[in-house]
């Protein structure tokens, strides 16, 4: 990061806006929301093609539970809500660009340069960057490279992909959980290998997958307790997966298609460098107004950090409320903000 007066070299110019917020996924798309509902205008940066973050580019026809008002709701759809949420207050989105070096201006201002020389100014930063850049925990299987994207995923992003096909689900949190019982119903025969009975996933779910696995014709067959072995097949399709117990006997289960779901491993990339004192690749912020160790950034969802934290979609969209009137006084120095909620504001 650099200080430095307001003045840019020769030929470039910075586009100029209130708020720059770095992610568009649910929670950075609502908090264009909450900003604009405060007068405020954003920019939207994002590393992916599209709008979405992991919604879309992992799981779009995944439900997702626990957004309210929704008893379930799928994630592509959940997006397209919250972008028609934002549409009438104009951001304007730079998709497949990464937010690189950052400058603080002699105005207090942020300058912001991406990957594709993109140059923005503005008051303040969200950062809504979920676990930031991520990539898969492959699971240590000889020649697995050879089979991916092929027969062996780490995400779904279409259910009927799996229609007819034996499916090997391995994994004991909520993407092998939610997954499983989602393609129960088009699926073959699903099984589902872990190394333990206990799943780290909500428990309604798990409640849900087990009631599933229990009845009489159960497309759903509990592998427990296992881990994957190995993987046979040819030119990119495997034809089965050895599992082996806890004594090391190994089992064999005839399939078309695995699905390993070990997490994803995160990486901020060059907002590391931006004196936000990241902490295991999140970013520690004050709880009421969510403002990083470094003044003026903002961070809001999975990629914020604070005691008793709870990594849930609804919590983002609070805290991009904080986060937007946190800012608010930055942007309208002197103006004082009276809070209305919003069925007596409107909207434009």
């Amino acid at each position: 990061m650099e200080n430095t007066s307001n003045k840019m070299q020769s030929g470039e110019t910075a586009r100029q806006t209130d708020v720059l917020v770095i992610g568009a996924g649910p929670t950075g798309l609502f908090a264009v929301f909450e900003c604009g509902m405060l007068g405020m205008r954003c920019h939207v940066i994002d590393a992916l093609a599209e709008i979405g973050g992991q919604c879309t580019a992992l799981y779009p026809e995944k439900p997702i539970y626990d957004i309210p008002a929704h008893p379930d709701i799928l994630a592509g759809d959940l997006i397209a809500k919250l972008e028609a949420q934002a549409a009438p207050f104009a951001p304007v989105y730079h998709l497949g660009e990464q937010a690189e070096k950052l400058e603080r201006l002699e105005s207090g201002r942020l300058r912001v340069t991406t990957s594709k020389g993109t140059v923005i100014e503005a008051t303040a930063i969200i950062v809504a960057a979920g676990a930031g850049a991520f990539g898969p925990n492959r699971p240590p299987l000889e020649g697995i490279e050879a089979f991916e994207n092929k027969s062996v995923f780490y995400m779904v992003k279409r259910r009927a992909d799996f229609t007819g096909k034996r499916v090997v689900i391995a994994g004991g949190g909520d993407s092998a959980v939610d997954w499983t019982i989602s393609l129960a119903d088009v699926a073959e025969k699903i099984y589902v290998v872990h190394r333990r009975d206990k799943f780290r996933a909500a428990d309604a779910s798990v409640e849900k997958l087990k009631s599933l696995a229990a009845a009489p014709d159960s497309r759903i067959e509990m592998v427990i307790p296992y881990q994957l072995h190995a993987l046979h097949g040819a030119d990119g399709m495997i034809s089965g997966v050895d599992v082996a117990d806890m004594d090391g006997a190994v089992r064999s289960i005839k399939a078309d298609a695995l699905l390993a779901f070990f997490g994803l491993t995160p990486q901020l990339g060059p907002l590391a460098e931006w004196g936000l004192d990241i902490a295991h690749f999140h970013i520690p912020v004050a709880q009421d107004t969510c403002e990083s160790a470094a003044a003026r950034i903002f961070a809001v969802g999975d990629v914020a950090t604070y005691p008793r934290k709870l990594k849930l979609i609804l919590t983002g969209f609070a805290e991009a409320a904080q986060a937007a009137h946190a800012i608010h006084p930055l942007v309208f120095p002197g103006q004082e903000l009276h809070f209305t909620y919003s069925t007596s504001k409107g909207k434009p």
